[in-house]
């Protein structure tokens, strides 16, 4: 495989769906939000002492008056995790979501999009990982209070 391919190949493919968040980087979001509720983790890689794991099913709970943390599993349900973030923003919780900046798919149109979006500058180091994540992130926030950021019209 020429070397172009597999530096390309590794870019888009993972062992794994989940990446776990790097502590100084929570650290720095919850000093703004004071997080109340990890909405999908493991018990090892929680963030709140209150949090969800994927046997207790965070799409199917209530998430009304916390505030939030999510950083979703990476994979095909990436869209599942926003649409629930963004709904229950809609309803009163602050949700800040901590995902890849994939600004090209569906999810990120049809969710992303409506919430506070910051670029993270750089890659980030998932997990206690030497490496940076092949892929860049973005948080985007959900609140009742909260609507995307818009430049003003230059016309």
């Amino acid at each position: 495989m020429p070397s172009s391919q597999r530096q390309q190949s590794v870019h888009f493919t993972s062992k794994t769906d989940e990446w776990a968040t790097p502590q100084a980087f929570f650290d720095t979001q919850n000093a703004i939000y004071g997080f109340t509720l990890d909405v999908c983790s493991t018990h090892d890689n929680a963030k709140c002492e209150r949090h969800f794991t994927k046997d207790d099913d965070g799409l199917s709970k209530s998430w009304a008056g916390e505030r939030c943390w999510m950083n979703p599993p990476y994979g095909r349900d990436i869209g599942k995790w926003m649409r629930k973030a963004k709904e229950e923003g809609d309803l009163g919780a602050i949700v800040v979501c901590l995902v890849p900046a994939r600004t090209d798919t569906k999810w990120w149109h049809d969710y992303a999009m409506h919430g506070r979006i910051e670029f993270i500058r750089g890659r980030l180091k998932f997990g206690g990982h030497a490496s940076s994540a092949p892929f860049p992130s973005a948080v985007v926030v959900f609140a009742p209070d909260t609507s995307p950021r818009r430049r003003p019209s230059t016309r």
